[in-house]
């Protein structure tokens, strides 16, 4: 295994700019998330780190050695793509020996390799059959076996659990979690699932229109946004915000939009913000249901389980905000609802950063 360095990552397509200076570590061993949007470019950085494009401008190292100018094959990484890409004429065994038959590795080791990723994959029996005769989950441990019979220096998952459906999902996170802390290889996963991301990664990178948002740890990121765009993409459902304006009153601050008048949790950078816009931010699981400056009415709720999510529209924001509640929470649709939040857990952020 090795560390992977990015410095000044820059790439265009025409006239596109779709890669903007990005620059980060991830250390040996660890699971690196590249999370974002559709069209925000953790797949093009993950092609430019496998050598499949060719970055404008900018240093790609793996380990100790700067790999810019070195083909796919030099740069001893495997990459498990979103499609499996098996070959449909040969059998499993043969899918996941064939780099290295490649490579000419002497049978008897090729075949003792093929045995232990089998083990670890659990599908020793499956290793006759050709991809047609394959689940979608079988498939997908099939293309994780070939990218570990080489053991590698790096391993890329370009979405590699998009086509599963969701109880599969579920069951191949933990399965890649298990995998990862059997084999402590680095790891870099592309996602636009936040799900994947909080659940399998050490690390999150968060991208948008091809620059990096925030770095940190799936609670870092969930628990102190760095800014709007973090804000309301990481959570399900989102975190609720609300557009207003920081009022001072007999030296307590407050959040101030029509009407409604929220407290704040005395912070001294606060006060450079008095009479200035903000926007406030608040978690689904940070209402609590007692009397509060939040009013509204029910629109619809979401049962889900363990838990339900009460969606409202309050009328002085002209806005929809979404609580969660219990498992046996029996509000209907036009019920008035009233809630509170703790101070603490109220988010400030001002021209799209957080205060």
């Amino acid at each position: 295994m090795a560390e992977l360095k990015i410095k000044g990552l820059n790439k265009s397509f025409g006239r596109q700019k779709v890669i903007d200076n990005i620059s980060f570590e991830v250390p040996k061993g660890e699971f690196c998330i590249l999370l974002g949007p559709s069209g925000c470019g953790k797949s093009t950085i993950l092609r430019l780190i496998a050598g499949l494009e060719n970055q404008d401008s900018g240093e790609i190292y793996i380990g100790e050695s700067e790999v810019s100018e070195l083909t796919p094959k030099e740069r001893d990484i495997a990459m498990v793509f979103q499609s499996y890409a098996l070959y449909p004429h040969m059998n499993a065994r043969d899918n996941i020996s064939f780099p290295l038959r490649v490579r000419k590795v002497p049978k008897e080791q090729i075949e003792e390799k093929v045995k232990e990723v089998a083990r670890l994959l659990d599908i020793g029996d499956l290793l006759e059959r050709k991809p047609a005769e394959l689940s979608g989950g079988q498939r997908q441990r099939v293309a994780l076996g070939r990218a570990i019979v080489r053991n590698p220096k790096l391993f890329l998952f370009d979405e590699p659990l998009s086509n599963l459906d969701a109880k599969l999902r579920s069951a191949m996170r933990i399965e890649l979690a298990k995998l990862h802390q059997k084999l402590k290889t680095t790891m870099i996963y592309v996602t636009h699932d936040q799900v994947e991301a909080m659940t399998l990664g050490e690390k999150i990178i968060l991208l948008d229109r091809g620059r990096i948002q925030q770095t940190g740890t799936p609670r870092e990121i969930y628990e102190n946004p760095a800014n709007l765009f973090a804000a309301s993409f990481i959570g399900s459902p989102p975190m609720n915000l609300a557009e207003g304006r920081i009022v001072y009153k007999d030296s307590e601050v407050f959040f101030e939009a029509d009407g409604l008048i929220v407290p704040l949790k005395a912070r001294d950078p606060l006060r450079e913000y008095a009479g200035r816009d903000v926007t406030i931010g608040i978690r689904p699981e940070s209402f609590r249901w007692e009397e509060g400056p939040f009013r509204g009415e029910t629109e619809i709720v979401e049962h889900v389980g363990s838990e339900s999510f009460v969606y409202l529209r309050i009328p002085c924001l002209m806005a929809r905000f979404a609580a969660r509640a219990g498992a046996d929470f029996r509000g209907r649709q036009g019920d008035s609802v009233v809630l509170n939040v703790n101070p603490e857990d109220v988010h400030v952020f001002c021209e799209g950063r957080r205060v």
